[in-house]
């Protein structure tokens, strides 16, 4: 298997699963980068990445604090997705749908798929509305089985 840079764009709230899934990959010998596990709360001190999407879920819209504190998470992300070969979009079941894909992950699809970066999904294609939208990007569904990156 040829080492590649691998970028997983998944909902926050699997984030052990990505992690998980990271160390995976990098004992197969690939660079990967991930959303962040923790990110600096209002206070400045760390706080998990499952908490601030509960903050993103409840926050006014109003509250400038936690919009400039998405719009600098989504721009990080987007730089990982450039900087990457291929993305890995990690595609579990939530909210009862299974291989779930929100629509902060479907926006890094579209960016790599702009980017012309390979697009592999953990698990298979949602039926979601966009599902049209998502074939159309022609991404590889591994079944689960991360040795098919490549």
């Amino acid at each position: 298997m040829v080492s590649m840079r691998i970028t997983i764009c998944s909902s926050l709230v699997f984030i052990d699963e990505v992690l998980r899934i990271k160390h995976e990959l990098e004992a197969l010998g690939h660079e990967v980068a991930t959303p962040p596990a923790t990110v600096p709360g209002r206070d400045g001190n760390p706080i998990s990445v499952a908490e601030m999407y509960k903050i993103y879920k409840q926050a006014d819209p109003n509250d400038p604090w936690v919009w400039n504190r998405r719009e600098i998470s989504m721009h990080d992300h987007y730089q990982k997705i450039e900087w990457a070969n291929v993305v890995l979009i990690v595609n579990v079941e939530k909210s009862g749908i299974l291989g779930y894909i929100g629509m902060n992950t479907m926006m890094e699809m579209g960016l790599a798929f702009y980017l012309r970066k390979k697009i592999y999904l953990l698990n298979p294609i949602p039926d979601v509305s966009y599902r049209e939208e998502i074939l159309g990007m022609k991404p590889l569904v591994l079944n689960g089985d991360l040795k098919q990156l490549g």
